[in-house]
């Protein structure tokens, strides 16, 4: 599961990590507290190979939706099932791409507390989930391109507090991903926990109105670590 995360590194960094075409530079503003349905970087592939950096809104709408609002609901997708599902199949066939991000939160359940904790890489830097992407047309003519983040199963770390994470794919295997001719199954593996890294955070990042530095600061009189 992935329904909120956190993207605030520099656009420079952000197109050195993913090689991506520096022509396109979209207008990327950090977010701290990045909630469905807002606007979001993503990185896709032309049909020329280049890859180019765009805002996408998140939450999938497939293209033969009636409603906008499906969208809410097609914010993840199952990797096991992305292949045949009708919502994703075709995106997965022909539109792959990957979802730029620091961090991901994830609540863990104390009682009838639910703590928020930022998980991110062990070494601090981007991470790509593994994302398709759709274009959908509203009844006005306009053209409006979405995405849904890709789930697998838990691995030891996230276990602990939910069954499910966002597949965070390694640096040598996003050309594998983004070639709708790859054999996707194949990179749709849950990381190693020792590659992630997963601390508290204040209880802000509870509401997707917070969307500042304050979000990621560790709640009081907590430690900083897990």
């Amino acid at each position: 599961m992935c329904g909120r995360y956190t993207i605030t590194s520099p656009l420079q960094a952000i197109l050195d990590m993913f090689a991506v075409d520096p022509v396109e530079r979209p207008n990327l503003q950090p977010r701290y507290n990045l909630a469905p349905t807002q606007a979001a970087p993503v990185v896709r592939c032309a049909e020329d190979g280049t890859r180019t950096l765009s805002l996408l809104r998140w939450g999938l709408i497939p293209h033969w939706a009636k409603d906008a609002k499906i969208g809410v609901r097609m914010i993840n997708a199952r990797s096991e099932t992305v292949a045949t599902t009708p919502a994703f199949r075709d995106s997965y066939r022909k539109r792959r791409c990957l979802v730029v991000a620091d961090g991901f939160f994830e609540w863990q359940r104390e009682g009838r507390i639910r703590k928020p904790l930022l998980i991110s890489r062990s070494d601090g830097g981007l991470m790509a989930f593994a994302g398709l992407w759709s274009r959908w047309r509203d009844p006005q003519g306009q053209d409006l391109a979405t995405f849904t983040i890709l789930t697998t199963e838990a691995n030891s770390l996230m276990a602990q507090i939910h069954d499910r994470m966002p597949v965070i794919l390694r640096p040598e295997a996003y050309g594998a991903w983004l070639d709708p001719a790859g054999d996707g199954d194949a990179v749709l593996r849950p990381i190693e926990a020792s590659e992630m890294a997963m601390r508290p955070v204040s209880d802000r990042v509870n509401s997707y109105r917070n969307d500042d530095p304050g979000v990621l600061a560790p709640p009081p009189h907590q430690p900083t670590l897990l």
